[in-house]
C-alpha cells in the first residue's frame, strides 16, 4: 500500500472514530432529558445542566495532555487506548441508580471528547501543509456525531423501552453506545498505521504552555468559547428546550435539535475554503456579526401577556341608564367602548404569526342604576399581546446560527498558523480547551439562568451578549494593528481607497 493510500486510510478511519466519539460524548443531551421527562429521575434543571455539561467538562481538559501524549506515543496507540477506555465508563452508566453515579460516570466517557486533540494531531501528520487544511476539515466534520444522537438516540431509546412502556430499558442505550466504542476501537487497531513527528529536542511542558502568555491566545480561545463551546452546549440544551418550549416530545426535540448540530458540523470544510480565500478575518466578521442579530432575534420568548390600558372615565356626575360592549349611558350621555374581540384568544391561533399581535378593548366596571362621580372610572381598558414565537421561524433562526458556528469554528483554527506557525499544535490544543469548556459552563449557566428566570430564551440573551462582546473585542484589536502596523494603509482605508483583502493580508 502507498503511503497516500495509507493517509488517506487513516483520514477515513480516524473521521469515522471521532464521529463516534463525539456521538458518545453528546449522549447526556437526549439521555438526561429522557429520563427526567418520563418521570425515572426527579432532577431539577440546574442538575440536568450538570449532567449534560459534564461529559464536556472532562473531553474539554484532557485534550492539551492527549495532545502531549500523542506527540509522545503517537496518534494510533492513543486514540486507540482512548476508544476502549472511553467504552467502560459508558457501560457502567447503566447500572446507574443515583445522582452521583450518573455525575461519576458521564465523567469518565466524557474523556471521548477529547479525541479531537488526537484526531487533529495524529491527522495533521499524514498530508504535507498544503493539504492539511482540506484533511483537518474532513476530520472536524466528525462533529455531525453530535446530530447523530440528536436524531437517533431518541429513536432507538422508544425502541429499547418497547414504545415507553419499559422505561427500565433506557439502560441499554450506555451499553449500546460502550460497544460502538470498542468495535470502533479495535478497527481503529486494524486499519491504522503508525506515525509520529520525529524531534530530537523533546519540549518540557513549561515550553509548551509558553504560548499561553500572549493574549492572542486567550482571544482565539474566546471565539473557539462561542463557535465551539455553545454549540456542544446547545447541541444539548436544544432538547429539552423544544420539549419544554414547544411541547415536542423527546423524539421529535432531537430531530428539530439536529437542525442546528448537523449543519454546524459537517459545513467547517467549507469555512476553512472561505478562511482561505478571503481571510479568516473577515470570516469572523460574518460569523459574530451574524450570531449577535440572530441570537438577539431569538431572545424574545413565546408570551401570552393581559395588561391595563386605557380606560374610560365619567365626564360628570350622574346614573348608570345602560350597558353593553358596545357603549356606557349615564344620565343620556353616550360613552362608546371597543367591544371585546371574537379571536382575542391567540394563544389558540394555529396559524403561522411572525410578528406580535396585540388586541384591546374595554370592560365595564359599572352597572345600571349606579352612581358615579365626575371621573369614575366606567370602563377598565385591557390590552392583550400575544407572540407565537413560531417554531419553525425559530428553528430557520437556529440554522442559520448552526452555520455561522461551524463556518467560525474553521475560521478560527485558520488563524492559528499565521499567527503561531511554530507552536500550531500546542496553541490549537488550549484553544480547544478554552473552547471546548464552554460546552461544559454553557448548559449549566442556561439552567441556573432557566431555574431563577422561568424564562428559556434566557440563553439566547447570553450569547448574543457574548457574541456581541467577541466582535467588538476583535474590531478593537484589528484597528489597533492596522493603526500600529500600517497607518498610512489606515488612513487610505478611511477614505475608502483600500480594499479589505489588502488589510488582511496585513
Amino acid at each position: 500500500m502507498t503511503d497516500q493510500s495509507r493517509a488517506l486510510t487513516v483520514l477515513v478511519v480516524n473521521t469515522l472514530a471521532f464521529t463516534v466519539c463525539f456521538a458518545a460524548w453528546t449522549m447526556n443531551g437526549v439521555l438526561v432529558t429522557y429520563l427526567v421527562d418520563h418521570g425515572v429521575f426527579a432532577w431539577n434543571e440546574a442538575q440536568m445542566g450538570w449532567l449534560i455539561g459534564l461529559p464536556v467538562l472532562t473531553g474539554s481538559l484532557s485534550r492539551l495532555p492527549l495532545g502531549m501524549l500523542t506527540d509522545r506515543y503517537g496518534g494510533r496507540m492513543v486514540f486507540g487506548l482512548l476508544l476502549f477506555l472511553s467504552a467502560v465508563p459508558m457501560y457502567l452508566l447503566s447500572h446507574a441508580t443515583t445522582y452521583a453515579h450518573f455525575v461519576w460516570g458521564s465523567l469518565g466517557f466524557g474523556l471521548s471528547g477529547g479525541s479531537f486533540a488526537v484526531g487533529i494531531a495524529y491527522t495533521s501528520v499524514w498530508f504535507s501543509r498544503h493539504r492539511q487544511g482540506t484533511a483537518l476539515g474532513i476530520f472536524g466534520a466528525g462533529n455531525a456525531g453530535a446530530a447523530l444522537t440528536s436524531m437517533g438516540a431518541p429513536a432507538l431509546l422508544a425502541m429499547l423501552t418497547l414504545d415507553h412502556t419499559d422505561l427500565e430499558q433506557w439502560r441499554a442505550l450506555p451499553k449500546f453506545y460502550a460497544t460502538a466504542l470498542a468495535i470502533t476501537g479495535v478497527c481503529f487497531f486494524l486499519f491504522t498505521y503508525d506515525r509520529r513527528v520525529e524531534t530530537d529536542h523533546v519540549l518540557t511542558i513549561g515550553e509548551r504552555l509558553a504560548p499561553l502568555r500572549s493574549m492572542r491566545v486567550w482571544r482565539f480561545g474566546a471565539y473557539y468559547l462561542l463557535v465551539f463551546g455553545a454549540y456542544v452546549g446547545l447541541a444539548q440544551w436544544l432538547i429539552p428546550y423544544y420539549v419544554n418550549a414547544y411541547g415536542m416530545t423527546v423524539a421529535a426535540a432531537g430531530m428539530m435539535a439536529a437542525i442546528f448540530s448537523l449543519p454546524g458540523g459537517v459545513i467547517r470544510g467549507l469555512g476553512g475554503w472561505m478562511s482561505d480565500h478571503w481571510g479568516a478575518r473577515r470570516v469572523m466578521y460574518w460569523v459574530l456579526g451574524g450570531c449577535t442579530v440572530c441570537c438577539a432575534l431569538l431572545i424574545v420568548p413565546r408570551m401570552d401577556v393581559q395588561s391595563p390600558g386605557s380606560g374610560v372615565m365619567a365626564a360628570r356626575a350622574g346614573m348608570v341608564g345602560a350597558v353593553s360592549d358596545a357603549q356606557i349611558v349615564v344620565d343620556g350621555r353616550i360613552y362608546p367602548l371597543r367591544p371585546k374581540p371574537a379571536n382575542w384568544d391567540r394563544s389558540a391561533d394555529e396559524r403561522a404569526l411572525v410578528l406580535p399581535t396585540t388586541a384591546f378593548w374595554h370592560e365595564p366596571t359599572v352597572t345600571v342604576g349606579d352612581r358615579v362621580a365626575k371621573r369614575q372610572l366606567l370602563a377598565r381598558g385591557v390590552t392583550h399581546v400575544y407572540f407565537q414565537a413560531n417554531v419553525w421561524i425559530f428553528s430557520a433562526l437556529v440554522l442559520v446560527v448552526g452555520f455561522l458556528m461551524g463556518i467560525g469554528k474553521a475560521a478560527v483554527y485558520r488563524h492559528i498558523p499565521d499567527y503561531f506557525p511554530e507552536s500550531v499544535g500546542v496553541v490549537g490544543g488550549m484553544v480547544g480547551v478554552i473552547g471546548g469548556l464552554g460546552g461544559f459552563f454553557f448548559p449549566i449557566l442556561f439552567g441556573y439562568l432557566l431555574r431563577s428566570t422561568g424564562i428559556w430564551t434566557t440563553s439566547w440573551a447570553v450569547l448574543a451578549v457574548f457574541s456581541a462582546g467577541c466582535l467588538v473585542w476583535m474590531h478593537v484589536v484589528v484597528q489597533r494593528m492596522q493603526r500600529e502596523q500600517q497607518p498610512g494603509l489606515m488612513r487610505q482605508m478611511e477614505r475608502g481607497h483600500a480594499s479589505l483583502a489588502e488589510v488582511e493580508t496585513a
